[in-house]
């Protein structure tokens, strides 16, 4: 029975890795950390398989996971480790919209960590207000309100800019 079990969640996990890995980037907006929640959220997926299973909606249960995962890391120890002093030079810009889109992650990360969650969730997934509340366990009001105040905040930071841009971020 173990070995179906396992078979499973490699098989389901494998097919699911992109769209993790894909929601992981956009929430923390850098390559490394988003491959670390997404093996912090497989890795607790493993161990609550049986559970996730019955779950209505995996793949809600689980992208559920990775966004508690998110918000809840900053709360780790080893996450206000930092190795370098300051942050390593970035990659040249190349001209074909990415200026563009870094500018706009630039800008989702100095919105509070609850609101980046929010407004991935709403617009790069298009999710519906209640399913980002269930994601996020908290009201529908609370994710119209974060909603709200992180784009008002991304208006903000990114000043004159095309705010269409947003949704190119992708």
């Amino acid at each position: 029975m173990r070995d179906t079990s396992d078979k499973e969640y490699v098989d389901y996990v494998s097919a699911r890795i992109p769209a993790l890995r894909r929601l992981a980037y956009l929430l923390a907006g850098d390559e490394h950390r988003a491959d670390d929640l997404v093996q912090q959220t497989i890795t607790t997926l493993y161990v609550k398989w049986r559970r996730a299973q019955a779950a209505d909606k995996l793949d809600a249960y689980v992208r559920t996971m990775l966004v508690r995962t998110y918000l809840d890391e900053r709360r780790l120890a080893w996450a206000r480790v930092r190795l370098f002093r300051e942050t390593p030079e970035p990659p040249p810009l190349r001209d074909d919209g990415v200026e563009e889109r870094q500018v706009v992650r630039a800008a989702l990360s100095r919105v509070p960590r609850r609101q980046q969650a929010v407004l991935v969730l709403r617009f790069f997934y298009d999710l519906p207000v209640d399913e980002v509340a269930a994601t996020l366990g908290c009201s529908s009001g609370t994710v119209k309100s974060q909603t709200s105040r992180g784009l008002a905040t991304l208006r903000r930071l990114l000043g004159e800019r095309d705010f269409a841009g947003f949704s190119a971020v992708t």
